[in-house]
């Protein structure tokens, strides 16, 4: 029985998430990934000194990265994505090591904050279509203690994602509340992907 794929050729994925990886392979999406080669940080200031909004960093990034790979592999349709926490107006990025992430959790515990999932689709250097999707995460109230433990146990995973969590991992006993789609809490929103996709032609 075919699948839900069309193109004669698999989805580039402009991204080395091996999370966004998954979720494509699971929602029987067949993928090549192709890591950009891009200084993301650069892109931002770039962005924000135009008069960008901190709300369309996620956005801003996920077409550069897409606009990157596109040139590598002509003809053939491209995914980028990329997701943006804030909390109070201030923006956070990865953090470098695990006194970077205990002082990211401090900064989160007892807040709300926002995560901004984008993607873009892009073929022969041209974006086809974009998206972006919030959700909003509630962290519980924590001590010195408790996010020193969390962050011994978590491990890597503290300081490969914005904000030091992981929520699908340890990171859920960090929260009391989200509002948002499964999806775009780990980094792409699928549901507004997938309606792309179909636009485009490329689903069944």
């Amino acid at each position: 029985m075919p699948g839900f794929w069309r193109d004669g050729e698999p989805l580039v994925l402009a991204s080395g998430s091996a999370t966004r990886r998954d979720m494509l392979a699971s929602a029987g999406l067949p993928v090549e990934v192709v890591r950009p080669e891009l200084d993301e940080r650069t892109v931002e200031a770039a962005f924000l000194a135009s008069g960008g909004a901190a709300s369309g960093i996620a956005a801003a990034l996920a077409e550069a990265k897409a606009l990157a790979v596109s040139p590598l592999r002509p003809g053939r349709w491209i995914l980028a994505a990329d997701q943006t926490l804030s909390c109070g107006g201030e923006a956070f990025h990865k953090p470098r090591d695990a006194a970077e992430a205990r002082a990211q959790i401090a900064a989160l515990a007892g807040r709300d904050h926002v995560l901004t999932s984008a993607y873009a689709l892009a073929r022969d250097g041209m974006i086809r279509a974009n998206g972006a999707r919030d959700a909003r995460l509630t962290m519980r109230p924590l001590g010195p203690e408790e996010i020193a433990r969390y962050v011994a146990l978590a491990g890597e995973t503290a300081t490969g994602s914005v904000g030091g969590y992981r929520i699908e991992e340890l990171g859920a006993h960090l929260f009391a509340a989200v509002e948002g789609d499964h999806f775009t809490i780990l980094g792409l929103p699928l549901f507004d992907l997938l309606a792309s996709l179909r636009a485009c032609g490329l689903l069944a």
